[in-house]
């Protein structure tokens, strides 16, 4: 689960880093997503299994509270979307497109998540130095 919740980590920090540089690149990509239903339905699903590999990864983490509500909000946030609709979710990234400062400042809050995530799961050796291991 270690590994799982470490490419979790890799994903959050790499779409905070693209939207750092370039948070018109996010959008578009949203927008495809939010073009049908499915797309919707897929990236919240993907949200909600992001989100419990975090939670069920907690136990073996060095922060197991703070990753459990991490994962927690993933969830939410895969939840949420999916139950306002389609329409709602699109007005939400019109307006999100308009404000790019914001956009950036969510960038940065990913990438501090994400890096977060990946110093919580990685297991530290007698040494002190990081080393990941399989949980099995």
């Amino acid at each position: 689960m270690r590994i799982a919740a470490l490419l979790v980590a890799l994903s959050v920090v790499v779409v905070g880093i693209v939207g750092i540089v370039s948070p018109d690149s996010v959008t578009t990509v949203r927008r495809e997503y939010f073009a049908t239903p499915v797309g919707l339905y897929v990236a919240g699903a993907v949200r909600v299994a992001m989100g419990l590999v975090l939670i069920l990864a907690a136990s073996v983490s060095r922060a197991p509270r703070i990753l459990r509500a991490l994962g927690a909000v993933m969830c939410a946030q895969g939840l949420a979307a999916t139950l306002l609709g389609l329409d709602r979710a699109q007005a939400i990234l019109e307006w999100e497109a308009m404000h790019p400062v914001l956009l950036r400042a969510g960038a940065m809050v990913a990438l501090a998540c994400g890096s977060f995530i990946a110093l919580a799961v990685v297991k530290s050796n007698e040494g002190g130095q990081p080393s990941v291991q399989s949980d099995a």
